[in-house]
């Protein structure tokens, strides 16, 4: 696959913004073979032999409606995600306190024989969450566009995820979240997440346990089948 994802950089960044140009010639190719084959005859000769030709398109289109379905679907085809966000760390629910009572005055003097009263063991506490690191998508190229804002929060001692917020993607095959130690985006070291649940809206994806996140410079989405970068956030 590493050809096709020397050539979707080619494309990306060399052909696609040239995207206007190029289509206008190739219309002008397409109109000019048209004449080509009217005046040799090509459609005449598709014509006395129909078997021939029905076996050629319908090979073409069994080996090539696939492999452009894979490769193209993905370019209009659009997801939609919406999750709440994470709540952090537990909300402490205050208990009800007894409302105080009058008591009648005593007249008489201590008691001698009363004990004191025990001190309550202070309770252990469990040690701040960190506070969360944030940043803003950008895509690779023209082509490969990204936008919003991915959180990196530790919801639980330990336990982290990946918000995306507002955020949208060109999409493509095989898109995997990462994150990365290099902040311009994908490098070794990398760590995998999960697939990409959608191009647009607002999730989480959870961070593997026992991931390293103070070594985690950028979040990125990855294009696993063709070793592409589409987009990275730098984690601030």
């Amino acid at each position: 696959m590493e050809i096709f994802g020397e050539l979707e950089r080619l494309f990306a960044t060399s052909l696609y913004p040239l995207r206007v140009p190029i289509a206008i010639g190739l219309a002008i190719g397409l109109v000019a073979l048209v004449v080509v084959a009217r005046r040799r005859g090509w459609f005449a000769a598709a014509r006395r032999h129909p078997g021939r030709t029905s076996a050629l398109v319908l090979a073409a289109a069994v080996v090539g409606g696939p492999a452009a379905w894979y490769l193209g679907s993905p370019l209009f085809i659009r997801t939609s995600l919406e999750e709440p966000a994470p709540t952090g760390a537990p909300v402490a629910v205050a208990s009800p306190t007894a409302q105080p009572t009058a008591e009648p005055l005593s007249t008489s003097g201590p008691d001698p024989t009363a004990e004191p009263e025990p001190t309550a063991e202070p309770q252990p506490t469990e040690p701040p969450l960190a506070e969360p690191r944030s940043g803003e998508f950008k895509g690779a190229d023209d082509f490969h566009f990204g936008s919003g804002t991915a959180l990196l929060i530790e919801t639980d001692p330990g336990s982290w995820i990946v918000r995306f917020e507002d955020f949208s993607v060109r999409n493509g095959p095989d898109l995997y979240v990462y994150l990365s130690p290099d902040p311009k985006g994908y490098a070794k070291g990398a760590v995998e997440l999960d697939t990409l649940k959608a191009t647009d809206g607002n999730f989480n994806t959870a961070v593997p346990a026992g991931t390293d996140v103070s070594e985690m410079r950028s979040v990125v989405i990855w294009c696993k089948a063709f070793a592409v970068q589409f987009a990275h956030a730098t984690l601030k």
